[in-house]
């Protein structure tokens, strides 16, 4: 895809959000819900949380092409080796989270994970400028592993840093145009590492990546301090000190509180529909493009289409469906879009053939699930954590976020190797993918519903969805 769908789309998102702020202005008061979310006050806090999320995903996308090559290179059947590394070392992160959140303040956790990570990318340049005595392909994995885990956490204490600054009203306003941050950052970084890593090589675009992180450092800060004065939960008890517990408490939560086993097993059935569609668009690209270059740019041609659907859907849908009927209609939408994929995917007399523009059926469901759960699922699942405690904001969700998350990886992956041994091809696996979709908007749905009916403060102790 080339790099002016790329510029225009990024140049709509920002249009869009030009519109609506000068709407904002001109108005001078609340804005219309069905046309105008952003209301009397939130204007500066509503645009740092979209630079905020643009450079927290664009310092992801700028790296990521370098992962996405070494994938392919070494097949899908090594896949499950890579994500068992990374789920033991999310298993480990995770506890020590849960930990720095129960003793210290949010002002100092949050952005403590964002100095962190942009340490360990500064760590990396010498190793890629070749004085750190790795080899190639030791470095490969364990930079695999690392933006694995850098990813899963930087994005987690994002939206957990979102659901304890803004309400479950103002969740349902304005998450779908903080997420349009977060996409033209997608959008953003594989247009940045196209046109520096020509240049530039490699080993700097790690800097560059950590100069975003700083620039999300930056918002942290600001946003914490005009939640201190304007924020809606300013009056709340403790609303920005340490949550309390211990480090293992994310980790019990998930089994001890309805709410977050409910979140923890939608987190497994996307993960199963995202991990299928990866692994097959990893065969398809190993088997059909044989040297790096190629590899990388299928990658980023595929990013790039995904995130423009993303924007497309954020734009028309999420940010009415949210608003109107909330998240279980979000969820089951993208449920209904996702099974009729897959079962075409399943369907389609060559899943190697073209389906769409330069996306053969094979990928097509990596395409259209990715593009809706960050579009559709992602803003719908992250408004319904503003309406538990804190602790389960920070410690339950982190825990669900990464370390269920890769647990799923290493399940799923295993098992389509498993089930590869016993014959089983791509119609087989959509099948199976579409079956996850079903189940996932079911227990969706109705997680939803059970938690926006009833009150904030006995959300967390909703019955379990059966």
């Amino acid at each position: 895809m080339g790099v002016g769908l790329r510029v225009s789309a990024t140049l709509a998102m920002l249009q869009c959000i030009g519109y609506r702020a000068r709407n904002h202005t001109a108005n001078g008061g609340p804005m219309q819900a069905e046309n105008k979310r952003v209301q009397t006050g939130e204007l500066r806090a509503v645009l740092l949380s979209f630079v905020y999320f643009f450079c927290v995903l664009a310092a992801y996308y700028v790296i990521r092409p370098v992962r996405e090559q070494l994938s392919a290179a070494v097949g899908s059947t090594q896949l499950p080796w890579f994500f068992m590394a990374t789920f033991v070392a999310t298993l480990l992160l995770t506890p020590l989270f849960a930990w720095m959140a129960a003793r210290w303040p949010r002002r100092i956790v949050v952005p403590a994970v964002y100095v962190f990570f942009a340490l360990c990318l500064l760590g990396f340049v010498p190793l890629f400028s070749g004085y750190g005595g790795l080899s190639p392909r030791a470095l490969g994995i364990v930079f695999f592993v690392w933006v694995s885990v850098f990813n899963l956490f930087v994005v987690s204490v994002f939206w957990s840093f979102m659901a304890d600054i803004w309400s479950n009203e103002q969740a349902r306003r304005l998450f779908p145009l903080i997420g349009l941050g977060g996409t033209a950052g997608a959008v953003a970084g594989p247009l940045l590492t196209r046109g520096l890593v020509g240049v530039i090589g490699v080993a700097p675009l790690l800097v560059v990546s950590a100069a975003l992180l700083g620039v999300a450092l930056v918002c942290v800060i600001l946003l914490g301090r005009w939640a201190r004065v304007h924020g809606a939960r300013r009056h709340d008890v403790g609303h920005e000190a340490a949550v309390g517990g211990g480090m293992f408490d994310g980790l019990k939560q998930i089994l001890a509180n309805p709410f977050m086993r409910g979140m923890a097993l939608l987190m497994l059935l996307g993960d199963c529909i995202g991990t299928v569609g990866y692994m097959l668009m990893i065969d398809y690209s190993g088997a059909t493009f044989h040297d790096a270059v190629e590899r990388t740019q299928f990658a980023a041609n595929i990013d790039t289409l995904t995130n423009v659907l993303q924007v497309a859907v954020q734009i028309t849908v999420t940010r009415w469906l949210l608003m109107k009927k909330g998240a279980g209609a979000v969820i089951a939408l993208w449920a209904l879009v996702s099974v009729g994929t897959l079962v075409a995917t399943a369907l389609s007399p060559d899943p190697y053939a073209l389906a769409v523009w330069i996306v053969p059926w094979v990928v097509l469901p990596l395409v259209i699930t990715r593009s809706l759960t960050y579009g559709m699922v992602g803003p719908a699942r992250e408004s319904l954590y503003t309406r538990v405690p804190r602790q389960l904001r920070y410690q339950g969700k982190n825990a669900v976020d990464t370390a269920v998350w890769r647990a799923g990886d290493v399940a799923v992956a295993s098992a389509m190797n498993g089930l590869r041994a016993l014959g089983m091809g791509v119609p087989g696996f959509a099948a199976f993918a579409a079956l996850a979709a079903t189940v996932s908007g079911v227990i969706g749905w109705r997680l939803a519903r059970a938690v926006e009916s009833a009150a904030p403060a006995a959300a967390a102790e909703m019955p379990p969805t059966r």
